[in-house]
Formats: structure tokens, C-alpha cells, sequence
């Protein structure tokens, strides 16, 4: 099942490979070229070896008319060789950067049209690693493993017919120690591979540990955590260690062994060389010719050798990537749209569970006009920010269906759905930018004063404007250099400015202080008309307000009502608000 799967993997590799069949069919022209001027240089300093030899044996001057000519064109020969490998090694980097670019952009989009569903499952880390470490190791790898396979294949078949041709004996000694390198190299490379496939997957749980131990340093340190952190860190890196010193250490091993061997073979060629020159079968400078195609040969051969190491490591990180590219999309094939203004949601019997075995939402109905707001309180686990991700088709229902307009959501593709829709999310997302763009992030043509407006609105424009920089200051990765508080009150306001049908609050306050929320809950009563309002919160205080306010349980509605219903009804709302004003 392996080999097979490798198999799957280097026909895909391959298959991108054909999109630069031009460019790589000029590179192997070059390398021929290449090959065809080094393989020629053994023979021609051969020749001046026996020339010389011939001469002081035979007593009479140096023919240095015919030495000078021979080097002068083999002075030739290597700048014929050097430009033809330049050329080569061009075409291929840019073949390796463009594969490079073509996979991360694949990557990109692939991102985008997958369901959150994946992400819930899968580890930023992992994702991280396999967008950035897995695709940069196979472009370069790549890059490596044509360069030397072009160069190393022609090399060696051009090597074994000057080879033949300058002498058959000396050729079938060399070709006695090709058995021993080729099982050699076999054996280390299918070794080699499984440490690499756990070396990139341990540097994608590394690389995962890390991005949240930062994103995370302050309550590290709020709970006195380091110590933990820090063993935890240590176990990664001893794992991650382990296997890549397997890794390394297998491909390390591969080229002391093939210069062993080579050795061997060395040994072998001077004894049946020196009694063939006895015997008068063979020239001096033949042995000469014929060591330096060893010497020559024996480098493609351990590159070669070398290559399959980094060929192991390119079919890992090929069968993550591919692997990612493979997973199920989100599949668009609606053709209804939805659009402005939503005057009816409705919820039909809806069930749902994310696992399919524990249900989260049981035969859950509401209908709710244009303009009412419902507020959704209950227990952690009730199902409140579920039936937010259902109705944006982050997740579809199991049973039951959730219609706008008495459309069938699921009959609407969902870019089209979504962007009837703004949400102020309890975990702030802010990019690396200026708060203009921030607030502007949701609406591309908004203008000045309307991004004003909406900062105003959101009861953020004053401390905008107190800030240095007003409206051009600009956020770190994190958006640390401004409070939390200040964060959400920045995400209202992008809500605010994209002017939604249906605004969903899920916890929009529970990051700002008692006077924000107050100053954000007066806006809001007047901001909120003519728009249906989804809000989920902890704090029943900020939903008094609510039209309707729907109390969950274990995915059911076990009360409805306007908030001053569910007081004078004493049942589990009115508990709940005891409880919390009494707490306050």
C-alpha cells in the first residue's frame, strides 16, 4: 500500500513536471552539450600523458606544438561545459521557483473552499508547515534531483562508451563494483524513507506547538505555566531530534560507503591496468584516461545514490501536500440567489451534531420577520453558536432545513449567503494593517467619512483620534499596541460600515468594560432598527432589549418570550438573571 501510494505521489510530481516541458527539454539539450565536452577531457589529457611517456622513452624532444593544441582545446572544452551547465542551472531554478509559486498558490486556494469543519480537525501548525516547509522542500529538492539526474544519467552513459572505447577490461573491473553500490543505496534509501515522513510530520506539530505557545505567552505566564510549556517543548524537540538525526544520519551514511567502494575499485583498476600496460595491451596514459572516468563516473553515481535520500524526502513532503490538496472541498453547485431585504428566517425542524452521534440541535423550529432581534442565552453547550454556524452553512443540518426568504439555504451558494451577513465574533480578529483598513475590511469602496461614521457609531472615534497616528496607526500582528476592549469596539464598527441584512452578536461585549458596553448598547438600540439581529450572550443584561429571547438547553428551546415575559414567568431565564444581577 505504500509503494503504491509513493507511486501515486511521483506520477503527480511528474505530472507538474509536464507543464515546463520546454524549458526542461532545452535544459536536457544543455546538459548534453555539458557532457559531451566533459567526457572528451579524460580522453585528450590521456593522450598528452602517452605523448610525453612516448617521448622521454623513446629519447626524442617534446612535441610541445601538440601538448599546447590540446590544452588550448581543452581550455575550450571547459568553457563550452561551464556556459551549457549555467544554462541548465537557470532553466531549473526557474522552473523550481515557478513549481514552487504554482504550489503555495494551489495551496492558497485550497484554504479557501474548505469547510471549517476541516479546520476544527486539523492543527494550524500541521497547515502552516505543509504550506510553507513541505512545498519549499519539494521545489528545492526538486530542483537538485533534475539538475543531477539530467546531468548524472547523460554523464554516465557518455563516461561508459569512452570508457569501452579506451579499454573493455578496465571497464567490466569498474562495472564488477556497481552491483555492491546499487544494493547499497537501495537498501540505505528505503530505509531513509520512513524517517523522513516522520520528520516532517514532527516539524509540523513543532511548528503547530509553537504558533500557539506565542499566541498564547501571556496566559502562559498568567498561569505560571512556563515550566510545563517548556517540558512540553523539550518532548516535541527530543522527538523531532530523534527522528532527524535518523534522517540526516542515513543520508550521511550514503556517501562514506560509496567512496568505499570506490576505493575498492580504485585498487582494482591500477593492478589490471598496470599488467595490461606490461602485457603491451594498453597505453600509460590510457590507466590515466580511464581513472579519471572512474573518478568521474563515481560522482553522478554518488549523486545519484545522494539523490535518492533527497528524493525520499521530496515524496514526503509531496504526500503532504497532495494529501491536503485532496481533501473534500465545499461543493458549490447551487444555482438560486438570495437577495436584499430578508424578511423571513425560518428554522424547520432542525437537528444537528457534529460528530453525527451526539446531537447538539433537536427538532429546533423559530420563525423570525425583518427588524426583530433574538437573543439566545442558555449553558455552555446549549447549542447557541451552533445555530449561528448553520445559519451561515459553516455547517449544514443534518435533518430539517433553515430557509431566508423561504429559500433553502442549502440551495444558495454560500459566498452569496454570507455576504448578507456581519458578525462581531468574542475572539476579536484584527490584521496587520491600519485601523482605517481594519474598519474598511468588509466594505472595499467605503469612503472617509463613512468609515468615520461607523467609528463613531461604534463609540471608537475617540480614541482613535486620540492615538498619534488618528486612522493611519497601524496594528501589529497581534493588534496589541491597543486594548482588547478597544479591538472589539474596532470589529463593531467593520459590522457596522458593511451595513449587513442579518448582524450576528455572538458575545460582541464580553471583551469591554461596563461604561463601553453601556455607551455600545445605546447605539445599538437605535442602530439595529430595520436589520434582524442574531445576538448570543452570556450577560443578559445587554439583550433586555431583545424582541425575542429564546432560552436553550441541550439544542431545545425550553422558553421563549421578551425578557420581562420570561421574569414574570420565573422559569429558567429568570434564574438565570437572579443569578447573574445577584453576582453583580
Amino acid at each position: 500500500m505504500k509503494e503504491k501510494k509513493k507511486k501515486s505521489t511521483l506520477r503527480r510530481i511528474l505530472s507538474y513536471l509536464t507543464l515546463y516541458k520546454g524549458r526542461l527539454f532545452i535544459a536536457i539539450l544543455a546538459t548534453l552539450v555539458s557532457t559531451l565536452a566533459e567526457v572528451q577531457s579524460p580522453k585528450l589529457m590521456g593522450a598528452i600523458t602517452s605523448q610525453l611517456f612516448e617521448d622521454v622513452q623513446k629519447n626524442q624532444a617534446i612535441q610541445f606544438d601538440f601538448v599546447t593544441k590540446t590544452c588550448l582545446f581543452l581550455i575550450g572544452l571547459y568553457g563550452i561545459q561551464s556556459l551549457f551547465d549555467l544554462i541548465r542551472n537557470r532553466i531549473l531554478v526557474k522552473v523550481s521557483q515557478d513549481l514552487i509559486f504554482r504550489l503555495r498558490k494551489e495551496v492558497s486556494e485550497k484554504v479557501r473552499h474548505l469547510p471549517i469543519s476541516f479546520y476544527d480537525q486539523h492543527s494550524t501548525g500541521d497547515l502552516l508547515s505543509r504550506m510553507t516547509n513541505d512545498v519549499e522542500t519539494l521545489g528545492k529538492n526538486l530542483q537538485q534531483s533534475i539538475s543531477r539526474a539530467l546531468s548524472g544519467a547523460l554523464l554516465i552513459v557518455g563516461i561508459l562508451i569512452m570508457m569501452v572505447r579506451t579499454s573493455l577490461i578496465l571497464t567490466l573491473v569498474f562495472i564488477v563494483t556497481l552491483p555492491l553500490s546499487y544494493f547499497t543505496t537501495k537498501a540505505i534509501a528505503a530505509k531513509s524513507q520512513h524517517y523522513f515522513r516522520k520528520k516532517s510530520k514532527g516539524l509540523g506539530t513543532m511548528v503547530g506547538f509553537i504558533e500557539e505557545s506565542f499566541s498564547a505567552t501571556d496566559l502562559i505566564k498568567a498561569y505560571g505555566y512556563e515550566d510545563q510549556s517548556e517540558r512540553e517543548f523539550v518532548g516535541h524537540n527530543q522527538k523531532l531530534y530523534e527522528v532527524s538525526y535518523k534522517a540526516s544520519f542515513m543520508t550521511g551514511i550514503m556517501l562514506p560507503v560509496m567512496t568505499f567502494i570506490s576505493n575498492l575499485g580504485y585498487v582494482a583498476i591500477c593492478i589490471v591496468g598496470g599488467l595490461e600496460v606490461l602485457a603491451q595491451n594498453l597505453l600509460i596514459g590510457d590507466i590515466q584516461a580511464i581513472i579519471q572516468y572512474v573518478r568521474k563516473i563515481r560522482r553522478p553515481i554518488e549523486e545519484l545514490a545522494e539523490m535518492a535520500n533527497i528524493f525520499q524526502a521530496s515524496i514526503a513532503s509531496g504526500d503532504r501536500i497532495f494529501e491536503f490538496l485532496d481533501m473534500e472541498e465545499e461543493v458549490e453547485a447551487q444555482d438560486q440567489a438570495l437577495e436584499a431585504p430578508i424578511q423571513q428566517v425560518d428554522f424547520n425542524h432542525v437537528s444537528f451534531s457534529y460528530d453525527k452521534k451526539t446531537p447538539v440541535i433537536q427538532d429546533f423550529n423559530l420563525s423570525v420577520e425583518r427588524g426583530q432581534s433574538i437573543a439566545i442565552v442558555g449553558p455552555t453547550g446549549a447549542g447557541k453558536t451552533t445555530l449561528v454556524n448553520l445559519l451561515m452553512r459553516f455547517y449544514d443540518v443534518d435533518q430539517g432545513s433553515i430557509s431566508l426568504n423561504g429559500i433553502d439555504i442549502r440551495q444558495v451558494p454560500r459566498e452569496n449567503l454570507r455576504s448578507l451577513f456581519g458578525m462581531v465574533l468574542q475572539d476579536t480578529w484584527l490584521f496587520q494593517g491600519t485601523i482605517r483598513d481594519n474598519i474598511a475590511y468588509g466594505r472595499e469602496d467605503a469612503r472617509e467619512e463613512d468609515i468615520q461614521l461607523a467609528a463613531k457609531q461604534a463609540y471608537c472615534h475617540k480614541f482613535i483620534e486620540s492615538l498619534s497616528e488618528g486612522y493611519d496607526t497601524l496594528l501589529n500582528e497581534e493588534a496589541s499596541n491597543i486594548s482588547q476592549g478597544q479591538q472589539q469596539l474596532l470589529t463593531i464598527a467593520r459590522a457596522l460600515l458593511s451595513d449587513p441584512e442579518i448582524l450576528i452578536l455572538d458575545e460582541a461585549t464580553s471583551s469591554v468594560d461596563t461604561r463601553t458596553e453601556q455607551l455600545i448598547q445605546k447605539a445599538m438600540k437605535n442602530l439595529l432598527k430595520g436589520r434582524t439581529n442574531f445576538i448570543i450572550a452570556h450577560r443578559l443584561s445587554t439583550i433586555v432589549g431583545a424582541d425575542t429571547i429564546l432560552v436553550l438547553d441541550q439544542g431545545d428551546i425550553v422558553e421563549q418570550g421578551s425578557h420581562q415575559e420570561l421574569l414574570d414567568r420565573g422559569g429558567t431565564y429568570a434564574k438565570l438573571y437572579a443569578s447573574q444581577f445577584a453576582e453583580e
